[in-house]
C-alpha cells in the first residue's frame, strides 16, 4: 500500500516543480536586471544555470548530489536524463503536427535538403576534427581512447542522449574507462557553446541594428485567426481542444515506443541507436498521421480539423523549455576532472569550425533569412535541436521564416546520409585510422553534392563559352 505522505509520492512534482520554479525565476531575473535583459541569454538557459550553480554548491558543501536527496526521490539525476530525453521527442512530435505554412515548392524542397545535407556534413567535419584529435594525442599518451574523439559529433551534433549512448558502449564493449561520463561532459559543454556562443552572435546582431529586443512581450497581440481557424473543432466542446492536441502527440509517440520495440528486437546490437532516434521516429510518424488527417479531411470522411498550429506551438515550445532547463541542471561538472584537456580541446574543435561552417553555408543557401537559419543550425550542431529552436525564436518569435521547417524536416535526409556514421562509429574503436578516413571522404562527397549546383552550373559555362 502506497502512504501519500512519502517523499516516493511526491519526488516527481518536487524535481518537475523545481524546474519549472527555475524557470519563473530566471524570467523573473532576466528582466529585472539590464545586462541579463540586453544579453539576449534564453530564459531556459538561465534557468538551467541557476539549477546548475545550486547543485554544484551543494555537491561542494556536502559531497553529495543534490538531486539524489530523498527530496527528489534518491534518483533524481538520471530523472532529469530522462526528461531531456523524452522532452526532445515530444517537441518534435508537436512541431510536426503542426499544419505546414506553405506548400512544398521545388525550392523549398531544395533548402530542406541542403539542410539536411548540411546537417550531416556538419556531424563528419565534427568526427573527422574530433576523432584526428584523439588519434595524435593517443601516440603521445597511450592511456588515450583513440576512438573517444568521435563522440564530438555525437555530443555536439545530437546531443546528451546519443553521446551517452555511444560513451556506454565504447566503456561497456571496449574498455574505455569514464566513457559514460565522457560523453556527457562533450553533450554538456557543446550545449553551453551554443548557448554562450547564439548569446554571443545574437549580441552582434543586436549592436548591428539587426535585431531588436522587445522590453514588453506583452505587447506583442494576436488575432483569432492566429489561435483558430474557421473549420476547427471549438476550443471548449465537450472535450478540451488542449486535450486533443495533447492526445494527439502523446498518441504518437506511443506509437514511436511500439515501433522501438519491434526494431530493437530485430537489431538488438543497434538497441542504442534506435533509442538514440526516438525524435526521428516520432516526427514520421506525427507527420504520417497528419497527412493521413488530411486525406480524411479531403474524401469527407473528417468534416473538422482537430489539430490546432498555434496550441502545437505552445506544447512543443514547453517541451524545449523543459528540456533545456533539464538537460543544463543534469550537467555534472566534477566529471570532467580526470580528462578535462581532452574534453576542452574537443570542445574548442566542436565549437569554432561548426560556427564558421554554418555561417558560411547559411549565407550562401539561404540569402532570405541567413541568420534564421544560421542561429537554428549552429544552435542544433553544438547543443540540441531544443537549442537551435531557442536561438531561433529571438529572431523569428512566431516562425515566420522557413528556418523552424528546415529543422523539423531536415530530419528526413539527414537521417539517410547519417545512418553510415553509426556503422563507423562501431568500426572506430577496431580501426581508428581507417574510420577517419572513411569519415574524410564521405565530408568530401557531402560538400560536393551541397555544392552540385555551383560546381554543374560552372561546367555548363564553361562548355558553352567553348562552344
Amino acid at each position: 500500500m502506497q502512504n501519500f505522505w512519502e517523499f516516493d509520492v511526491w519526488a516527481p512534482i518536487a524535481l518537475f516543480g523545481t524546474l519549472m520554479i527555475s524557470l519563473l525565476g530566471a524570467n523573473v531575473i532576466k528582466r529585472r536586471v539590464p545586462f541579463l535583459r540586453n544579453s539576449l541569454i534564453p530564459t531556459a538557459v538561465l534557468g538551467g544555470l541557476l539549477l546548475l550553480i545550486i547543485s554544484s554548491v551543494y555537491e561542494l558543501c556536502t559531497d553529495k548530489l543534490f538531486f539524489n536527496t530523498t527530496y527528489f526521490g534518491g534518483n533524481g539525476a538520471s530523472t532529469l536524463e530522462v526528461i531531456t530525453y523524452h522532452a526532445l521527442a515530444i517537441g518534435f512530435i508537436a512541431t510536426a503536427f503542426k499544419p505546414s505554412s506553405g506548400k512544398h515548392t521545388l525550392k523549398r524542397n531544395g533548402e530542406i535538403f541542403d539542410t539536411g545535407v548540411t546537417t550531416v556534413s556538419t556531424y563528419l567535419l565534427q568526427g573527422v576534427l574530433g576523432l584526428g584529435a584523439t588519434i595524435l594525442i593517443a601516440m603521445a599518451f597511450t592511456d588515450v581512447f583513440e576512438a573517444s574523439g568521435l563522440i564530438l559529433p555525437f555530443g555536439f551534433g545530437q546531443g546528451t542522449g546519443q553521446a551517452l549512448n555511444w560513451g556506454s558502449i565504447y566503456e561497456t564493449d571496449h574498455g574505455f574507462e569514464g566513457g559514460r561520463s565522457f560523453g556527457l561532459s562533450i553533450a554538456a559543454l557543446g550545449f553551453l557553446a551554443a548557448s554562450i556562443g547564439g548569446v554571443i552572435h545574437l549580441n552582434i546582431l543586436k549592436h548591428r541594428g539587426a535585431v531588436l529586443v522587445h522590453e514588453d512581450e506583452l505587447s506583442c497581440t494576436m488575432s483569432s485567426e492566429d489561435i483558430q481557424e474557421a473549420d476547427e473543432i471549438p476550443m471548449n466542446g465537450s472535450m478540451d481542444k488542449l486535450s486533443v492536441q495533447v492526445g494527439f502527440v502523446l498518441g504518437a509517440y506511443m506509437l514511436v515506443q511500439a515501433l522501438l520495440l519491434v526494431l530493437s528486437a530485430l537489431l538488438p546490437s543497434f538497441q542504442a541507436v534506435i533509442y538514440g532516434f526516438n525524435f526521428l521516429f516520432g516526427v514520421l510518424i506525427a507527420t504520417t498521421i497528419r497527412v493521413g488527417c488530411t486525406l480524411l479531411r479531403k474524401r469527407g470522411i473528417m468534416h473538422r480539423q482537430y489539430v490546432n498550429g498555434f496550441l502545437m506551438d505552445r506544447i512543443s515550445n514547453f517541451f524545449f523549455d523543459l528540456m533545456v532547463v533539464a538537460g543544463i541542471a543534469a550537467i555534472r561538472l566534477e566529471v570532467v576532472k580526470g580528462y578535462w584537456w581532452i574534453v576542452i580541446l574537443l570542445a574548442v574543435l566542436g565549437t569554432f569550425p561548426t560556427y564558421f561552417y554554418n555561417r558560411f553555408i547559411a549565407r550562401k543557401f539561404f540569402p532570405e533569412y541567413s541568420e534564421q537559419q544560421f542561429l537554428m543550425m549552429y544552435g542544433m550542431l553544438t547543443g540540441t535541436a531544443s537549442t537551435g529552436t531557442i536561438l531561433l525564436r529571438e529572431l523569428d518569435p512566431k516562425f515566420e521564416t522557413p528556418a523552424a521547417d528546415n529543422l523539423v524536416y531536415q530530419n528526413f535526409p539527414a537521417i539517410v546520409f547519417g545512418l553510415p556514421l553509426m556503422f563507423l562509429a562501431k568500426l572506430a574503436p577496431i580501426n581508428p585510422f581507417l574510420t577517419w578516413l572513411i569519415l574524410l571522404g564521405f565530408f568530401i562527397f557531402l560538400n560536393i553534392l551541397l555544392f552540385r549546383r555551383q560546381i554543374f552550373m560552372r561546367k555548363k559555362l564553361k562548355a558553352k563559352t567553348k562552344e
